[in-house]
Parts: C-alpha cells; sequence; structure tokens
C-alpha cells in the first residue's frame, strides 16, 4: 500500500477512508472491505456467505458484479474533482469463469482509460487460491456537477 507523485488518485488514500467512504449501502450489506491500493489500483474483498450466495451455493453473479462495479466506480471517484464533477455507472460486463463456494473473493479495479469524460475498468476477482473467478469491464461517466 503506496501512493507514489505517478497515482491516478485526486486524494490521499487510506484503508480506514476507503472503508468508511459509503457506511450505508450494499456494498457494505454484503459484506466488502477494502483491503490493498496502490498508484493504480483498490482492491476489495467480499465474502462468499448467505449473502451472496445463490439457491445451488454458490456465488451469484449478481455478487461479483456488485463487487466489480463497487471497486471500479469507487476507483472512478478518487480519480476526480470531485468538488466539480461525479461518476455514473454507463455499462457493466461480466464474464464468470470459476464458481466459488466459500471464503472470500478479491476484487481489483485497474485503470484500461481514463479520459475527460469516461472511465474504464478491467475488474479481476479471483479466490483466496488466486484462481480467476469473474472478469468484469465497467465503464464509467464522468459529469460535471
Amino acid at each position: 500500500m503506496s501512493q507514489s507523485n505517478s497515482s491516478i488518485w485526486k486524494i490521499p488514500l487510506s484503508l480506514d477512508a476507503l472503508n468508511n467512504d459509503f457506511p450505508d449501502g450494499a456494498a457494505t450489506n454484503s459484506g466488502i472491505e477494502y483491503t490493498d491500493f496502490g498508484d493504480d489500483f483498490i482492491t476489495a474483498r467480499m465474502p462468499v456467505d448467505e449473502r451472496t450466495r445463490q439457491p445451488y451455493g454458490i456465488l451469484h453473479g449478481g455478487a461479483s458484479c456488485l463487487l466489480a462495479e463497487t471497486v471500479g466506480s469507487h476507483a472512478s471517484a478518487l480519480c476526480i474533482d470531485m468538488e466539480k464533477q461525479y461518476c455514473v455507472g454507463l455499462e457493466i460486463n461480466a464474464n464468470h469463469i470459476r464458481s466459488v463456494t466459500e471464503g472470500f473473493v478479491y476484487g481489483t479495479a485497474k485503470p484500461l482509460h481514463l479520459g475527460r469524460s469516461t472511465h474504464v475498468w478491467d475488474i479481476m476477482i479471483r479466490s483466496e487460491e488466486g484462481k480467476t473467478v469473474c472478469i468484469s469491464r465497467l465503464t464509467m461517466m464522468v459529469k460535471d456537477q
């Protein structure tokens, strides 16, 4: 966890701040918490439990999308001047590669494009063993306040 002068973030980051930016909502209710960050990535984990499993006992695809959009949209907001702009989701895509029945999954967002009006994020979701669970791409629209 470090932040240098080549960081994409507009404000200094800390895990405490990341985990308390949006204390109520879907991310908190599903147990998502930030675990790591660097100059160009943010990682959060989500439990695979009764809140995030589908009826067959495996991680729900929608929960994977929730993790991907949570991490990607939060990252996008940290790349703009939030006093002058805001970000909204435009499109999300998810390829579900492997099922998970327990433990945690980790979603890491890295930018593919940081433009004036759109951001595109690559979010890789992996199991605790490091195996790819889901590959997601999130497009965010940047709007003026």
